[in-house]
């Protein structure tokens, strides 16, 4: 997509119509017949923003190419994955060294051993380590082993956060969920989404309601500590104070999602900004540097309880996979490097101000919830702190936006409740151009 800068702002010389996407719309029906929906993700279906999804060739840096040839400025990352950027030329090489040593060895490798002291090292409250292959797989063991350990059935979460596709987790849930307007999937039996308690974000008084109406029942608190699959949501000051004072008092686990916030908002994750100490932490996404990886840990007393060492059964073939320990290995170093989380967050801040400046200007009533190197754009006249707040977003009118910044080739989460990611590939000039654009699409919406 062809896109100039002069003067300081963007000429949209051809913002592409959905009908210049022939090859894209060609590929998605031909999928249709073997993929289910297309897709392999529900939102990639671009359900509720409409029009022909997008269908990528290649990525570089900050790039999105389709196959149609168009080039947009990515602010979905693979979801956060790729803090670095798209095929960073050091992850690519390492990635290509260990392709030609092995691909999979079906047993343990020094690798895996190496990213493990990277993690430890990294987050306090993490002791031992379990690579798995998927942040879903990541949270639905962690609760597995809060419940073995604590010898109790009830896990509480919170409504809008997103912990994977496991049965217990898929009601009132964020993310795709909550894109296509499901509260919970058919076959998942009612006594067992009965284990899971769903109350409010950031409502510390419902939490302690829940424990006092099941005394010694509940086995763990399960929250992303910075809600990011209902849109972004930082926690209200106490929240996860009180979740951890609440956890300790009624001996109950603390587990912290960070399958998003772990090495995006700071190298040690979100606990390290907010000085908690919780009993388990999922990871995924930014420690696999793009490949299929996550990981769940915490404190050894309740690690050692899994198999071999303890009776909580726990495998995968492609766990510890070398490909992914090495994408790892070659990320998390960089993240490391001084000023990395300021430049990045700085650049974030930038891009949320000129957002809200572009919604002010336009006259379009709208929030902007910024945490670190993410943040979401809710199309609501209220302050967004919970599911609720977030629901009452214009969904239509973020359909009418982010079509509108497509057309001028930038792309943004096709959902209403997804965050927003800024990358150390991302320049100035990026964040320059989406803001731009964004005073465009906000212009030309209006009256939506």
């Amino acid at each position: 997509m062809a896109l100039l800068m002069a003067s300081g702002t963007m000429k949209n010389k051809d913002a592409k119509p959905e009908r210049d996407r022939p090859r894209s719309s060609e590929t998605f029906e031909r999928g249709k017949k073997t993929l289910v929906g297309g897709v392999n993700s529900p939102v990639r279906a671009f359900r509720a923003v409409g029009g022909t999804p997008l269908v990528i060739d290649h990525a570089k840096g900050a790039r999105l190419f389709d196959v149609d040839g168009h080039e947009y400025i990515d602010f979905v990352c693979s979801w956060g994955a790729l803090i670095l950027g798209h095929a960073h030329p050091d992850i690519v090489s390492a990635i290509s060294d260990q392709a030609s040593r092995g691909t999979s060895f079906g047993m343990t490798s020094p690798l895996e051993i190496e990213l493990g002291e990277k993690i430890t090292n990294a987050i306090p409250s993490v002791e031992m380590v379990r690579f798995v292959n998927s942040g879903t797989e990541a949270a639905m063991s962690a609760v597995r082993l809060a419940r073995a350990f604590t010898q109790r059935d009830l896990i509480v979460k919170f409504q809008g956060c997103y912990h994977g596709h496991s049965d217990g987790f898929l009601s009132e849930a964020g993310s795709g969920l909550a894109t296509l307007g499901i509260s919970a999937s058919p076959g998942v039996p009612d006594a067992f989404a009965s284990l899971t308690l769903n109350t409010p974000y950031n409502d510390l008084e419902a939490v302690e309601n829940l424990f006092k109406q099941h005394p010694g029942g509940i086995a763990a608190v399960i929250v992303e500590p910075v809600a990011a699959n209902m849109g972004v949501v930082p926690p209200a000051s106490g929240f996860l104070e009180g979740l951890r004072a609440i956890t300790k008092k009624e001996k109950a686990l603390l587990i912290f999602d960070e399958v998003i916030t772990g090495f995006r908002l700071a190298y040690g994750g979100a606990q390290s900004i907010y000085k908690i100490d919780p009993d388990l932490t999922v990871m995924g996404k930014i420690i696999g540097g793009g490949l299929p990886v996550a990981a769940y840990g915490g404190k050894r007393e309740i690690m050692e309880q899994i198999a071999p060492l303890g009776p909580v059964y726990q495998a995968g073939t492609l766990s510890g996979n070398p490909l992914a320990m090495r994408a790892g290995l070659a990320t998390l170093p960089k993240l490391e490097a001084r000023k990395f989380y300021e430049d990045l967050n700085s650049k974030t801040k930038r891009l949320a101000d000129g957002l809200r400046s572009a919604l002010k200007e336009a006259n379009v009533q709208g929030q902007v919830n910024l945490a670190g190197s993410l943040l979401t754009m809710f199309f609501t006249d209220q302050p967004v702190r919970n599911y609720a707040d977030a629901k009452t977003s214009n969904s239509t009118r973020f359909a009418a936006f982010f079509q509108e910044m497509l057309k001028r080739g930038i792309f943004i989460a096709p959902s209403q409740y997804e965050a927003l990611f800024v990358s150390a590939a991302h320049t100035d000039a990026d964040i320059d151009r989406a803001i731009a654009a964004a005073r465009e699409s906000l212009a030309s919406i209006q009256g939506d």
